[in-house]
């Protein structure tokens, strides 16, 4: 059997730990020979396949390293026309093909699903620093980039308290918050703003007064999602690339809150995105392990020839859903969740007007 392994959208700390994990079993468990492909679905889609043969040894000592040495793409599009994939087609049976390894986000699921109509059978591995992909409570990478966004609220904390300003720091996440949530608590930001909640300007405003007035701490930390917006506002979109899966791209809305609450603060605001920083750099311990145990549950699925299929972690248990269900879906943080409860509980303003905005009291109903 000649297995391909690809990574496919934005790297992500933990990629190589799911392709050692991948091509070691496959040819443990399978005597399968594995083809690394190159660049993602690009490397299916020039006038000749770009792939190399994976032994043992070259996927030995990369568990720890970041990025991917297969390299990605988050806007090669293989399903662009019929042309595109007529190519596609072309190379993968110059290849050999029997079966790809897809390790991406919700759009690289898509593209996986969107094969099938040229017989090409995908095992998917969920991937994503934001931790959207649905049906799949937890994917490699996102803690690692939780551990980096909560080190950059901490560093930033301590020039907040020396100059008494208010900090806001911004996180990757278009459509979902969890990155921005777990991050928050986890530097004790004061306010939490998130894709899910549209932000209200005066609940923001008269957090930070309150805590211009306090002896102790006079000082206000922010961690915003890059995609929050203000109520009956818009996203705040950084650029705009043609001809991508992914043609939106969001970043800057720090700068716009910074704007927006500057006139109104004795306190002066500043504004940190934190960017591709939460991309980079070596796993977390829990992610090397995570990774590997997705690379290796996708190999007993292309074994036990159980295609179409992406791997996931339900209930702490590794198990696999049709790709179908994935693709074009996201998992968003709900408005009942236990972390955002609890995070109001103890005092974080979500950026909702009113009494919902801190604290609620006694026998008070959950709602946000």
């Amino acid at each position: 059997m000649r297995v391909g392994v690809l990574t496919g959208g934005g790297d992500c700390p933990g990629l190589n730990a799911v392709i050692r994990a991948v091509t070691k079993s496959l040819i443990q468990l399978g005597r399968c020979e594995v083809l690394g492909i190159a660049d993602g679905f690009e490397g299916l889609m020039g006038k000749a396949p770009r792939a190399r043969p994976l032994a043992w040894d070259q996927v030995s000592g990369i568990l720890h390293m970041g990025g991917t040495i297969l390299g990605t793409s988050n806007s090669a599009n293989p399903l662009r026309d019929t042309a595109t994939l007529a190519q596609v087609q072309r190379n993968v049976g110059a290849l050999g093909l029997d079966m790809v390894v897809v390790i991406g986000g919700d759009g690289t699921m898509s593209l996986a699903h969107g094969l099938k109509q040229i017989g090409l059978a995908c095992v998917g591995v969920p991937k994503t620093i934001d931790n959207d992909i649905a049906l799949c409570e937890r994917s490699f990478g996102f803690d690692t980039a939780v551990a980096t966004a909560t080190e950059a609220l901490h560093r930033v904390e301590s020039t907040a308290s020396s100059h008494h300003r208010v900090m806001i720091v911004e996180t990757m996440g278009r459509h979902a918050g969890w990155l921005a949530l777990e991050a928050g608590i986890a530097g004790a930001a004061d306010i939490i703003l998130l894709p899910e909640i549209d932000y209200d300007i005066d609940a923001i405003v008269r957090r930070c007064r309150e805590r211009e007035r306090e002896r102790r701490q006079r000082y206000t930390i922010i961690c915003i999602g890059e995609g929050a917006k203000a109520r009956g506002g818009t996203l705040t979109v950084r650029e705009r690339v043609e001809d991508s899966p992914d043609p939106v791209r969001l970043g800057g809305v720090a700068h716009v809150l910074r704007q927006q609450l500057q006139p109104h603060l004795k306190s002066e605001v500043r504004a940190t995105v934190l960017g591709y920083v939460q991309r980079g750099g070596d796993p977390t311990p829990f992610d090397r392990v995570l990774a590997t145990r997705f690379g290796h549950h996708a190999a007993q699925l292309v074994l036990g020839g159980r295609l179409d299929r992406m791997v996931t972690l339900q209930g702490g248990r590794i198990d696999s859903v049709d790709i179908a269900q994935v693709a074009n879906t996201q998992r968003k943080v709900p408005p009942d969740h236990e972390l955002l409860v609890m995070a109001r509980d103890i005092g974080v303003c979500l950026g909702i007007s009113g009494a919902l905005h801190g604290a609620r009291q006694p026998g008070q109903r959950v709602a946000l």
